[in-house]
């Protein structure tokens, strides 16, 4: 049996600390094993990205309990910022790196540091085109896998297209928060009063809420598609996105999309087949911007029709979990023979 290991961030399945990156490394270590891999999986902990002395140590541990002869696969959230402890183990290990979101987007002072550990890398795998043009203009990489989550079938959105208030049911999935855009969300909200909506926002919260948006904090995965179900519109205002799990979500159960143009974005939410776009984008950081759009979303019967056809019609050619994880299946490192770790060894 082929085995596999994947050193992952601890809190992995913490149904309290939902983030995509989570969904797609349980989504990868599952389809592997029905794959017919044996998957080792060694979770971490420690105050990643940014780790300190104790979590280096553990890092170190569970990089030590791989063999030189079996592929390790390890979360860029914990591989970014600890050269000192992935780059010598390249050198012993059939090694990858999965780049959900690489650190320096957000943190140039991490560049330095995450750059080495990926020139170290045997292999690099990145879940969006997006990232792998980012890192190869940033860090120089050549030679990067791509495996863009997947996501799961599901029924077309009920919604709330009759009555008062046609499609003003809007939903935001995610941590309430900057990078998301919560701010610039309830700047633009605030503009929309004299029309009939709703929006609520399911994921952990940093700020408290404006009156007009209603906070779930996180969700379990049933509940959280009942809200998409019962959505008109999903909202995206992020500033900064490698791909947006949560687009695909939603056009799964043939919701449309607003959504910041920023990173991955428009790769997420793609095309229908006869080439229209399944939702509007909208500058990054203009909530004047997402309110026009918003509005026009809520005045246009006609604008809503056609958005909301593209997003039916783009359900049948999302990618599935079982295409995501072929993919990575197809890119991790090959197994270094046994007698490699002596042969580095020696002076």
């Amino acid at each position: 049996m082929r085995t596999v290991h994947l050193v992952v961030p601890e809190g992995v399945d913490d149904p309290t600390r939902p983030s995509g990156g989570n969904v797609y490394d349980r989504r990868v270590a599952d389809g592997l094993a029905a794959r017919g891999w044996r998957v080792v999986e060694h979770a971490v902990a420690g105050p990643w990205p940014w780790p300190d002395r104790a979590a280096t140590a553990l890092l170190a541990a569970a990089l030590a309990e791989v063999p030189s002869d079996e592929p390790a696969l390890v979360d860029g959230l914990v591989a970014g910022a600890s050269p000192g402890v992935l780059v010598p183990a390249a050198a012993r290990l059939a090694l990858g790196v999965l780049v959900h979101l690489p650190l320096g987007l957000d943190a140039p002072h991490a560049r330095p540091a995450e750059e080495a550990v990926l020139a170290a890398a045997g292999v690099v795998i990145a879940t969006s085109d997006w990232t792998r043009g980012w890192l190869a203009d940033h860090y120089r990489l050549s030679s990067v896998a791509v495996a863009p989550p997947g996501v799961d079938p599901a029924p077309p959105a009920a919604g709330s297209e009759t009555g008062a208030g046609e499609g003003g049911a809007l939903l935001c999935v995610g941590r309430a928060g900057r990078a998301k855009g919560y701010d610039v969300l309830a700047t633009a909200l605030e503009t929309l009063t004299d029309l009939a909506w709703s929006c609520v926002w399911a994921g952990p919260v940093e700020h408290a809420a404006p009156s007009r948006i209603t906070t779930t904090g996180p969700l379990p995965a049933a509940a959280l598609a009942e809200r998409y179900r019962a959505a008109d519109l999903l909202v995206l205002p992020s500033r900064h996105e490698t791909f947006g799990m949560v687009l695909t979500e939603a056009l799964a159960h043939g919701v449309p999309v607003v959504a910041s143009d920023v990173g991955g974005v428009r790769e997420a939410v793609g095309r229908a087949p006869d080439g229209r776009l399944p939702g509007l984008l909208v500058p990054s950081g203009e909530p004047e911007a997402l309110a026009r759009t918003l509005r026009r979303w809520l005045t246009d019967p006609s604008l809503r029709a056609s958005l909301r056809a593209a997003a039916r019609s783009r359900r049948g050619t999302l990618t599935r979990w079982a295409d995501t994880v072929a993919s990575v299946e197809a890119a991790l490192p090959a197994p270094l023979p046994r007698h490699r770790e002596r042969l580095v060894a020696r002076p």
